[in-house]
């Protein structure tokens, strides 16, 4: 059964999923940039937070303020990664054969990626607990973090899609063959 369809949900999908994967190449660009001018410029950095802060001995975080940006830059590209094959499945959808066993295999990479990028989240969490808490008094600074469900849904979801898809393949192949 390889028919085209011809669905605006699948164009608007492809669409949004080219641009999320823009933004995040972006992020990654910037971030990248960023981290260096951090390093080099840490003395300028830690002078004028002191003065804003009022707080001659201020000394600028750089181990855990670059270590946020090293998480945050593997976590975008993680999810530069997760939206190529969600584009890839999007692909096989519009080309009308969505139960191929590379699909599976594309929604179990995924749910590892999702995995990965909860995981990674935690030690980034801390790192950016522990920033906001030297700057808790100033300006109103405030960070929250906590467990994601929503994220540890998303993981679950897409191994049990894996296995329908891998099951949905593996029917689609014994009916090819008994016809």
């Amino acid at each position: 059964m390889t028919t085209r369809p011809n669905d605006p949900l699948l164009l608007a999908g492809k669409v949004l999923v080219l641009f999320m994967q823009g933004v995040v190449a972006l992020g990654v660009i910037a971030l990248a940039i960023g981290l260096p001018i951090i390093v080099f410029m840490r003395d300028r950095i830690t002078a004028e937070a002191a003065a804003d802060l009022g707080n001659p001995d201020f000394v600028f975080p750089l181990a855990p303020v670059a270590g946020v940006l090293m998480f945050a830059i593997i976590l975008l590209l993680a999810a530069f990664w997760f939206l190529r094959l969600l584009r890839q499945i999007i692909g096989t959808v519009g080309e009308g054969d969505p139960f191929v066993p590379e699909n599976a295999e594309r929604l179990t990479l995924m749910g590892w990626i999702a995995l990965a990028a909860q995981l990674l989240a935690i030690p980034a969490a801390g790192l950016a607990l522990y920033i906001a808490k030297l700057f808790e008094d100033h300006d109103g600074v405030t960070i929250d973090a906590g467990l994601d469900l929503s994220g540890i849904v998303l993981v679950v979801v897409l191994f049990i899609l894996a296995r329908v898809f891998r099951h949905g393949a593996a029917m689609r192949a014994d009916l090819e063959g008994t016809v």
